[in-house]
């Protein structure tokens, strides 16, 4: 694989040379004064990511899959009911946790390349009078498909039903990438991680905690040590960790928060939105489709690409690794074989994700599929010229 080739995989994602270099630093006393000029802006700069004024934010080392457990963990006891619907492999994943955590899960299964079924989620909240749903699972952007759900849609239902269960959200592949309301949206528990949106190396769990999640902790009785946020607070209060913190990856969070906040959040959300749909012209132009169902479902971050009946989309994936040196997303679960994902969020530009669709193009034209040489490129080409007057200053 060459070193030389932007990546198209949903994560990690291409890290701009000043992030990467920020994350390259010299040892430094982790329970100095020095190390809160690094924790508190991050952790500033994470809550204005979440457009919130109230999150509390905290950081581990850990991914996004650390970031679940902590949201489990610090608010919950074994025997709580959990809502959730099961639409993609890292839904499918933060409910498996729930069950090994010993937590009961009614599951709503939907088909991947669906978003939460929000009026079955309405119904459910409805009948459940004596409100024993405790939190209401929703995973924003589903890596898996490239389906996007409506959060605002997830919280009308729990208000319209006087439901009092909390709302955890999985923004993994989508905070700092597509518009996420923390505060607008009642989101009591988001979680992301490093490694996508925030375009660093992975190896940071990213949760932001409402008040009423925050107060869920005095009751919850899940064990807890690593990921127990009394903890982190506390530490957080004399500028230090309960534990070696990752300060290089602190560092580059810092900057990689201040470089989204100066691009401003709207532009990176509508550059994101701008590049998606030229690669989404350009699948058109195959005669392909994507896994999501639907328009209002396509995820701005990764495109999900079903291949004909048949066909092995792992193949393409496989082709473009070891023939041009560049990486895509193989389809996972029951969409394993049947698609294959182009990544194209974090720092992303028209040039890059063009070069994406050409190599794509190239794998299925090497591989026997009906594609004209150039017809995605040519497509994504057109959409690129014609919103010139949209182009938004890039990730530098």
């Amino acid at each position: 694989m060459s070193f030389q080739n932007p990546v198209f995989i949903p994560g990690p994602t291409n890290m701009p040379e000043a992030i990467r270099k920020a994350c390259d630093m010299p040892t430094i006393d982790h329970r100095s004064p020095l190390f809160g000029q690094i924790l508190h802006p991050a952790r500033a700069g994470v809550q204005e990511v979440l457009k919130s004024e109230t999150a509390e934010v905290f950081i581990f080392p850990s991914t996004g899959t650390g970031g679940w457990e902590t949201a489990l963990t610090n608010t919950l006891s074994a025997g709580d009911k959990v809502l959730a619907a099961r639409n993609g492999m890292f839904s499918h994943r933060w409910i498996d946790m729930c069950t090994r955590h010993g937590l009961e899960v009614q599951v709503v299964e939907a088909g991947w390349g669906d978003g939460i079924p929000t009026e079955t989620f309405a119904e459910i909240l409805a009948a459940d009078k004596g409100h024993t749903i405790k939190v209401v699972l929703a995973t924003h952007n589903e890596t898996a498909t490239g389906v996007k759900s409506d959060i605002a849609a997830v919280r009308r239902a729990l208000d319209d039903a006087g439901h009092p269960a909390m709302l955890f959200v999985d923004g993994v592949s989508s905070i700092g990438s597509m518009d996420f309301r923390f505060d607008e949206w009642g989101v009591d528990v988001a979680v992301t991680g490093s490694q996508k949106g925030f375009m660093l190396p992975a190896g940071l769990a990213i949760v932001g905690f409402s008040g009423k999640a925050l107060e869920a902790q005095s009751t919850a009785t899940l064990p807890r040590t690593f990921f127990d946020i009394a903890d982190m607070a506390k530490g957080y209060d004399n500028n230090a960790y309960p534990y070696t913190p990752a300060v290089g990856l602190m560092n580059g969070l810092r900057l990689a928060c201040e470089t989204l906040l100066t691009e401003g959040l709207d532009n990176v959300f509508d550059r994101h939105h701008r590049i998606a749909s030229g690669v989404r012209r350009a699948v058109d132009a195959w005669g392909l489709e994507l896994c999501a169902a639907s328009p209002n479902l396509y995820s701005d971050t990764v495109s999900a690409i079903k291949t004909p009946e048949g066909f092995n989309a792992t193949d393409i994936v496989t082709r473009a690794a070891d023939s041009y040196g560049v990486a895509f997303g193989v389809g996972l679960g029951e969409v394993a074989g049947k698609v294959f994902r182009i990544g194209h969020l974090g720092s992303m530009t028209d040039v890059m994700a063009l070069s994406g669709i050409a190599t794509a193009e190239m794998c299925m034209v090497d591989l026997g599929l009906d594609i004209k040489l150039g017809s995605g490129v040519a497509a994504a080409q057109e959409y690129y010229r014609g919103t010139l007057g949209a182009t938004l200053k890039a990730v530098a």
